[in-house]
């Protein structure tokens, strides 16, 4: 029986990297005895919120989690997605009262680190599985 249904939204920029996250992620809901039942891939980090949003009011979607990877590049542009998007992320997790995990590595990273990184979808898993127990 699952205990808990993820939704999971995936950023296909950097999609070599994203994509491994996102195996991680299911191998590991899988092994949390619950699953990621709906996926939903938008074009950049910075497009998250809509997605996280819409899965948020599914009656069905006990918590999402976010796969995304921001390599650093010439300008601060990295920064600024990473910082804006968090802070959307958080706010949504808050006006919906489930738990949405930041499953987003960078910024500030080389795609060497974001590769060294794919774990991330995995720790993302495991903060949401851990936030539905304890809020339920």
């Amino acid at each position: 029986m699952v205990k808990f249904k993820l939704g999971a939204v995936v950023a296909e920029f950097n999609y070599d990297i994203t994509h491994m996250m996102l195996e991680l992620a299911e191998e590991h809901a899988k092994f949390l005895d619950s699953e990621i039942t709906k996926v939903i891939t938008v074009p950049g980090v910075f497009d998250m919120p809509l997605a996280i949003k819409k899965f948020l009011k599914e009656e069905d979607i006990d918590a999402v989690i976010t796969l995304g990877a921001v390599i650093e590049g010439s300008t601060d542009h990295d920064q600024i997605v990473v910082q804006h998007a968090s802070r959307k992320i958080a706010d949504l997790a808050l006006e919906y009262d489930k738990p949405v995990a930041l499953g987003i590595s960078g910024p500030g990273m080389t795609r060497l680190e974001a590769h060294q990184r794919v774990e991330y979808g995995k720790r993302a898993v495991e903060a949401a599985v851990k936030m539905c127990e304890r809020l339920k």
